[in-house]
């Protein structure tokens, strides 16, 4: 089939408007509205079951589309406030209860049917009012309730005033409608932020601030601070609950902070300083958990917790200035120190009870008892003092794992020392006495502390400690060894000898006795077995340390073993030959020092039980015409007796003084090498600067006196006063010193000139001819082998000068620095200390070669100083001392007449040292 319709001809149709105009009836309009107007009235009245809601949306739709817009929404609003007019007669007729009840009531009608107008103008809402910008009519209903009810002015002050008689009624504990107030305070809310924070929110804060001025003002006059508390505390959580009850969420900040600054804030100073009952009176009796309200409370305000550290640090400082500066407990040291752990486990367990363990609260602690501690200077004795006592006693009625608790807390009071250098000195003491005592409950414990001592300061703190440990364990080796070598004098009479390392034990006179004469057999036979097993080593006996066990027979039959001092035992062994002796008999027999041997006369005649002497006159006091006689009656119910020398617990003022001394004179080569670290260091710093340096690098030991490190710097650099025209040594050496520079470096590339440089070397050449003990010490971080290498260097000049002929002793020039240099390497090397050989030499301006020449010769002529020699010899035997004076001055002649080579002592080949075994200087207890 074909299709007939080619190239069909289009047609356009074209839709025109109607020519005509709509007419609409006048009446129309007003007939429409008068019908809706009706339905508005139906509606307020509770008629709107017999509307038509299709209808009355149809007639208002109409009226919007036929441009009658303006006319219902104006006829709407005329109408809605006619209406709210009745109803706010009637609410003002309302009385006394039923006043927020018809509001509630009438408040929902009025949504009610706001919701039904809205939906029969809903067109409107949507076309009219959103094209001419106006309020839509849900939002329209709210502001006239708003105009009309809320904020008329026999309606807004008393909704406003019943509102707030409520909450004080509620807070006061009566029983009020929350419902009901929940619903109002939610219209308020409803009809705007604004309206509720001008016509309740505010009035209702000034009214709480108000309430509670008054309220705390009560309390405060009639309570005291822990009660108070109580009473601030629950106002708090009532006003959280009523926010969450019946106020806007917002609110909640607001109230509580009108509570925290009338029930707190304005009273802090007058609680925490509550006579009787204030904040020092809870710390006094344990009062945690008022503390704890108190923390929490004064938490929520500002400077509350402040103001509680402030009260709280005075008290602490006061607490601890008594405790530290009375006489009276001062006098017992293990009370005292036991008085401080006591307050310090007191107000550990109220911050971490009550304060939250606060770490602001636990710094103030710190800071308290550090202050207060440091006021007694004897506070260091102290606490070594109570180590000491719990490490001889023990803790009663504990173990070991009681005891670590003590020491722990013990640790915490040691932070808080400035002058740990003291404590050191004074724990050595205590510590030597106990292990040569033998009187230590436990070597673990002993070690235990040493451990936390050592992680607390450093290895430096604890090396000695520890080596006195190793003494004691190489003493019983050495004894049993000399034992089993002579097996016939393990009968009989027997000693037991500690062998003491000079330096790791305190220093201790030598104090003369004259021991009984089976002891001095056994004490030569030792030292002949010592030496001959330790050769080159010294012994020298400390018996003024030693302990003895004597056995006693009293009477016919009492027998006893009696514990007593080297001495006592030397004074009981003459009653073995005579039956009376008099003071002076027993002084000239065994040269006791006359203080040592009144104690020990004291301790056997005049301490009740412990009298196995009698004297004559009887008195406490021993006289030089006293005589002694063998206490026949002495009488105990042990069979062993310790019988202590008198002997205070503390030192006495001269003692404390000497001790002091010894202190402060260890602490100047200590800070003169913290200055001389520091300046190395950072080059150039200002006066200020060096003391604040010095001091924060010094703080674990001791607190520096800004005073004494002044002192300090001004000694090291103080110039050196030398006279250039007589020192022709100084001369030779600042020319060598220059001609190196010369060969080494242009001068002149850096701005030096010629006379600054040679200033530059003259210093240099001084520094080097000059070179003293302490000044290497210092520069090379050795301060504590001071002493040793100044009495070494004394010893090994002796003996040189013993080895050379008479007449080549005067030509010996020991003011080179080489000798220093050298003494100090090998006391070094001694102690472990690690020192650089090339540096020492280059600092002392020699040569490698004339270096170890002169230690060859040392280590030949000093082994028991510098260490162990393979091979004693005799000094006169030597040529050591005569090849050195001859080797020197030609070896110095050849370095100066070297120009254009570098420095002899840079040479990278280094020369094969002599092994030595290492030698140890050591005093023997007996």
């Amino acid at each position: 089939m074909s299709n007939n319709n080619h190239n069909p001809r289009k047609k356009n149709f074209q839709i025109e408007a109607f020519k005509h105009r709509v007419v609409v009836d006048p009446k129309y309009a007003d007939r429409t509205w008068k019908i809706l107007e009706h339905a508005i009235a139906e509606i307020y009245n509770h008629n709107a079951s017999g509307l038509s809601f299709e209808e009355l949306y149809r007639n208002a739709y109409n009226l919007v589309l036929h441009k009658f817009g303006e006319k219902l929404y104006s006829g709407l609003v005329t109408a809605m406030t006619a209406h709210l007019k009745e109803i706010c007669n009637s609410i003002e007729s309302a009385q006394g209860d039923s006043f927020l009840e018809m509001i509630n009531r009438k408040w929902n009608d009025h949504n009610k049917a706001l919701h039904m107008i809205r939906d029969i103008v809903m067109y409107m809402d949507r076309t009219y009012v959103s094209s001419t910008k106006k309020t839509p009519v849900h939002e329209l209903g709210l502001n006239l309730w708003r105009d009309h009810i809320v904020q008329s002015s026999k309606i807004q002050t008393r909704l406003r005033n019943t509102l707030l008689e409520l909450v004080r009624k509620e807070r006061l504990g009566e029983v009020v409608d929350r419902l009901l107030m929940r619903n109002v305070i939610k219209m308020l809310m409803e009809l705007g932020e604004l309206v509720y924070l001008e016509d309740f929110e505010k009035p209702f804060l000034d009214a709480s601030a108000e309430f509670y001025k008054g309220e705390s003002q009560r309390f405060v006059e009639s309570c005291d601070c822990g009660d108070y508390l109580k009473k601030a505390e629950k106002p708090l959580a009532e006003e959280v609950e009523r926010v969450a009850h019946y106020l806007d969420e917002k609110t909640e900040a607001k109230i509580t902070s009108v509570v925290e600054r009338e029930m707190i804030s304005n009273h802090i100073q007058r609680l925490v300083h509550m006579e009787n009952s204030g904040l020092v009176k809870m710390l006094v009796e344990d009062k945690f958990e008022d503390l704890s309200r108190m923390y929490t409370l004064f938490g929520r305000v500002e400077k509350g917790l402040a103001t509680v550290r402030d009260v709280m640090t005075l008290h602490l400082r006061e607490m601890g200035k008594q405790i530290v500066t009375d006489p009276e407990k001062s006098k017992d040291p293990v009370e005292f120190v036991q008085r401080l752990l006591n307050e310090r486990d007191k107000y550990d367990e109220i911050i971490t009870k009550s304060f939250n363990n606060d770490k602001t609260f636990q710094n103030l602690l710190v800071s308290s008892f550090e202050f207060f501690i440091n006021l007694n200077n004897r506070s260091p004795e102290f606490i070594s003092l109570f180590v000491d006592d719990k490490m001889r006693k023990g803790v009663k009625g504990s173990g070991e794992e009681e005891l670590e608790v003590v020491f722990e807390k013990v640790m915490i009071l040691f932070r808080y020392l400035h002058e740990k250098d003291v404590f050191e000195k004074y724990y050595k003491q205590h510590l030597a006495k106990r292990l040569l005592s033998g009187r230590t409950v436990s070597d673990d414990a002993e070690r235990s502390l040493i451990v936390k001592l050592k992680t607390e300061c450093g290895y430096q703190f604890t090396s000695k400690l520890e080596g006195m440990f190793t003494d004691m364990k190489t003493s019983q080796d050495t004894v049993k060894g000399f034992y089993n070598t002579h097996p016939e004098l393990s009968e009989g009479t027997t000693i037991s000898v500690q062998i003491l390392t000079t330096g790791f034990w305190p220093a201790q006179p030598t104090v003369p006795c004259n021991l009984p004469a089976e002891v001095s057999v056994l004490c030569e036979k030792f030292k002949s077995h010592y030496l001959g097993t330790h050769n080159g080593r010294r012994l020298s006996w400390q018996t003024n340390m030693g302990t003895a066990d004597v056995k006693a027979t009293f009477g016919k039959s009492q027998r006893h073993e009696l514990n007593v001092s080297t001495f006592q035992m030397c004074v009981l062994m003459l009653f073995n030959g005579s039956d009376r002796l008099s003071y002076k008999e027993i002084e000239q027999a065994t040269e006791i020092p006359r203080s040592d041997l009144k104690r020990c006369l004291q301790s056997m005649a005049c301490v009740k039980g412990k009298n196995v002497l009698r004297k004559e006159p009887l008195s406490r006091e021993i006289g030089e015409e006293d005589c002694f006689v063998v206490n026949e009656k002495f009488v105990s119910k042990f069979y062993k007796v310790k019988i202590g020398t008198v002997v205070a617990q503390k030192e006495t003022e001269t003692e404390k003084f000497e001790t002091r001394h010894r202190v402060e004179e260890d602490r100047k080569p200590q800070i003169e090498a913290a200055v001389v670290r520091i300046m190395k260091s950072r080059k150039v710093l200002d006066h200020n600067n060096v003391i604040a340096e010095v001091t924060k690098m010094l703080q674990g030991r001791f607190l520096a006196n800004p005073a004494e490190i002044k002192k300090r710097i001004e000694s090291l650099i103080e110039p050196k006063k030398l006279d250039l025209a007589d020192n022709k040594l100084l001369i030779r050496k600042a020319a060598e010193i220059r001609r190196l520079c010369d060969v080494q470096f242009d001068s002149s590339i850096i701005g030096v000139g010629e006379i600054c440089k040679a200033v530059i070397c003259l210093e240099m050449a001084a520094s080097r001819i000059k070179l003293n003990v302490k000044e290497l010490a210092i520069q090379f971080g050795c301060v504590r082998i001071i002493t040793t290498v100044q009495k070494s260097l004394s010893a090994y000049k002796e003996r040189f000068l013993a080895s050379l002929p008479v007449s080549r002793r005067a030509n010996t020039d020991f003011t080179r620095p080489v000798f220093t240099a050298a003494a100090f390497f090998l006391c070094a090397r001694k102690q472990k200390l690690k020192v650089d050989k090339h540096r020492l030499i280059e600092v002392c301006g020699t040569s490698e070669s004339e270096f170890s020449c002169v230690l060859t010769s040392m280590m030949d002529l000093c082994f028991e100083f510098f260490g162990v020699s393979k091979e004693k010899k005799d000094p006169k035997e030597l040529n050591s001392g005569q090849g050195l004076v001859d080797v020197l001055p030609k070896k110095r002649r050849h370095d100066d007449s070297s120009d254009d080579e570098p420095s002899c002592y840079k040479r990278e080949k280094k020369m094969e040292e002599t092994k030595l075994e290492t030698q140890q200087e050591l005093k023997v207890l007996a």
